[in-house]
C-alpha cells in the first residue's frame, strides 16, 4: 500500500525552555518517522536555523532524521524571520509563500505555504498554515480560509494528480465556520469545498491540541480545543486516493520533564493510491 505520514506542530518559536524543548521534538520525530512535517512558529536568524536544530538534512551522516526543509516567513521579530515551515523525507521541488487576508493588526501577517513534493507516488501538493490566532477573530480566518481554498484549486486544480494535503494551526474548533467551510459543511455564502479531516475521520478520543494541561499552555487560561489539523482533499471521483488510513495527537507527553511546545501535534496515515 502506497502511504506516507504527515504530522503538523506548531513549534511556539523559541519559547521557553528552548534547549530541553529540542531534545523532545528531536526524539518525537525519531519516535514517529514522519514523512512530511509541516511546523508553525518557526525561526530562521542570524546564527539560528531553528530546522537544522531539530533535524538535519537529508544526505548528512545522521541521514536517519534528516529532512528537506522549505520555509515561508510570516513576520519579523527583530533579526529573526517566523513563519511555516515543511520538514519532507522527499525532495521539495518547488516552493512559494502566499499572503493571506489580515484584519486590523498590521503586525499579524499571516501566510500560506504551498510546495510540491516528489514522492515515490507523485508529485505531492502539500500547503501548511497559521491563521489569526485571537479567539473573536473568526471572521478574519473565514477570509483566509476562503484564500486557502482558491489557491489550492488553483495550484492543484486536476482530480487526476495525488490529493493535495492541508496542515496547520487554524486556531478554530472543528466547528467554527472557518472550519465547517473546509469540511464540506457550509459553503459560507458561496462555493462548498471539501477536505477530509484526518482525525474525525480516523481518530480516537477527543483530539485536543491545546490544552491546560500543558504548562506552557496554561498560563493563558484559554479554553482545551482541538485546533491543529491534517486535512486532504477529498472528491467523489475513482480511483479513491487521498484517503486517511489513521489519526492521533502527538508530542502531547513531556519528554525528560518537558513537553516539546505549548501546542500538541496531530499525525495521520494517508494512502496517496
Amino acid at each position: 500500500m502506497q502511504t506516507i505520514s504527515v504530522v503538523s506542530l506548531n513549534l511556539w518559536n523559541r519559547f521557553g525552555p528552548w534547549e530541553a524543548r529540542r531534545e523532545g521534538l528531536r526524539a518525537g520525530l525519531d519516535a514517529l518517522r514522519p514523512d512530511l512535517v509541516g511546523v508553525q512558529e518557526l525561526v530562521v536568524a542570524p546564527g539560528f536555523d531553528q530546522a537544522a536544530e531539530i533535524c538535519p538534512p537529508l544526505g548528512t551522516s545522521d541521514d536517519r532524521r534528516g529532512y528537506e526543509v522549505a520555509f515561508s516567513p510570516a513576520h519579523r521579530e527583530g533579526e529573526a524571520e517566523v513563519g511555516n515551515g515543511l520538514f519532507s523525507r522527499f525532495p521539495i521541488v518547488a516552493h512559494e509563500t502566499v499572503v493571506l487576508p489580515q484584519g486590523d493588526d498590521p503586525h499579524d501577517r499571516r501566510v500560506l505555504l504551498a510546495a510540491r513534493v516528489e514522492t515515490p507516488f507523485g508529485v505531492l501538493p502539500f500547503f501548511c498554515t497559521h491563521l489569526s490566532w485571537r479567539l473573536d477573530q473568526g471572521h478574519v480566518r473565514t477570509k483566509q480560509v476562503r484564500a486557502i481554498a482558491d489557491f489550492i484549486e488553483a495550484y492543484a486544480p486536476s482530480r487526476d494528480g495525488l490529493s493535495p494535503v492541508l496542515v496547520g494551526d487554524f486556531n478554530a474548533e472543528p466547528d467554527a465556520d472557518e472550519m465547517r467551510f473546509l469540511r464540506g459543511l457550509t459553503g459560507l455564502g458561496g462555493r462548498c469545498v471539501y477536505f477530509q479531516d484526518a482525525f474525525a475521520t480516523r481518530g480516537e478520543g477527543d483530539g485536543t491540541t491545546y490544552s491546560t494541561r500543558n504548562p506552557f499552555a496554561e498560563p493563558l487560561r484559554e479554553p482545551d480545543r482541538r485546533i491543529d489539523y491534517v486535512l486532504v482533499r477529498g472528491h467523489d471521483d475513482p480511483p479513491r486516493h487521498g484517503d486517511v488510513l489513521s489519526s492521533r495527537v502527538c508530542f502531547d507527553a513531556p519528554h525528560e520533564g518537558t513537553f516539546p511546545s505549548d501546542h500538541f501535534g496531530v499525525q495521520a496515515t494517508i494512502r496517496l493510491r
